[in-house]
């Protein structure tokens, strides 16, 4: 059983896991819904550098870019399920610490509301919702983090962050909603959308 955090907290990947080279990001939810609508949730990643922006709009992986730059971050695409994923995540990003660029201090991971506005749809009607590291090597549950219910209004969240601490690898829960779904996350982190 992995280290379970609660909002804003973190834990070191590679104290966690020494040797750690590769992570499954594994990201998860169910949807209370009375209507009947499908809820369409996405999960993405986008690769930061020092300043906080993506070097560029490749840097920001979902379902209509899968793969960075440099293949090191990789979405295994929407709602798939195969072997190495993990249980009852309903989608899943692989990242090769290994082979991050050194220029990338931060990954972070949104999660959105496929066409929440003309839906009616926000994180309101989600529940156990929860992002999760694992080990690439063996399947072990470093880190999970269960978001709490408290995004009544919001269409996107950012569920979680890896980052780089000196030569260490970190896992922040962080639980950020935005109301501008994730053309808001994605310009807020220079992506041109």
């Amino acid at each position: 059983m992995g280290v379970s955090l609660s909002k804003g907290g973190n834990v070191s990947l590679s104290k966690e896991a020494p040797g750690l080279t590769a992570v499954l990001v594994g990201l998860g939810w169910d949807v209370r819904t009375t209507t009947g609508t499908d809820y369409d949730l996405d999960a993405s990643a986008l690769l930061l550098d020092a300043s906080g922006k993506v070097p560029s709009d490749q840097h920001f992986v979902f379902y209509n870019n899968l793969k960075s730059p440099d293949g090191s971050v990789e979405h295994t695409g929407d709602n798939l399920t195969g072997e190495g994923e993990g249980e009852g995540d309903d989608e899943t990003v692989k990242v090769n610490l290994a082979a991050v660029p050194a220029e990338i201090d931060k990954i972070v991971f949104p999660v959105s509301i496929h066409d929440a506005e003309n839906r009616g749809q926000s994180f309101g009607q989600v529940r156990n919702a929860f992002i999760r590291v694992v080990n690439q090597a063996g399947g072990q549950e470093i880190a999970r983090y269960d978001l709490s219910e408290d995004a009544s209004t919001e269409t996107a969240m950012v569920f979680g962050e890896l980052y780089r601490h000196g030569e260490e690898w970190k896992f922040r829960a962080v639980g950020q909603g935005y109301a501008s779904g994730l053309a808001g996350i994605a310009s807020d982190f220079g992506v041109s959308v």
